[in-house]
């Protein structure tokens, strides 16, 4: 852990990740009391979780199903008014 002149920082040599080789992280001023421990036991939680996908938000999938949705009920609405409109031109 490093005390700057401003922050509290906890720098972590292993990210666990073949991209990066460090990863610094400021800690607020209101946790800089906590021990060294518990600090970096924190940032490698906080560094396991960054790996993973946002847990908010609409993944691509359902966001592609939803146009295909709306573009298949379009098209059904397309093809209903046709025909309304060739059985009313026959009477």
């Amino acid at each position: 852990m490093i005390k700057g002149i401003n922050h509290q920082v906890v720098e972590l040599c292993d990210t666990g990740n073949e991209y990066f080789e460090k990863a610094i992280l400021f800690v607020k001023p209101e946790y800089s009391g906590l021990g060294e421990g518990k600090l970096r036991e924190r940032a490698q939680s906080v560094l396991k979780e960054a790996g993973h996908p946002p847990k908010c938000g609409v993944p691509e999938q359902k966001k592609r199903l939803g146009w295909l949705k709306l573009t298949l009920a379009g098209i059904a609405g397309a093809i209903i008014s046709a025909g309304i409109c060739l059985i009313l031109t026959r009477i």
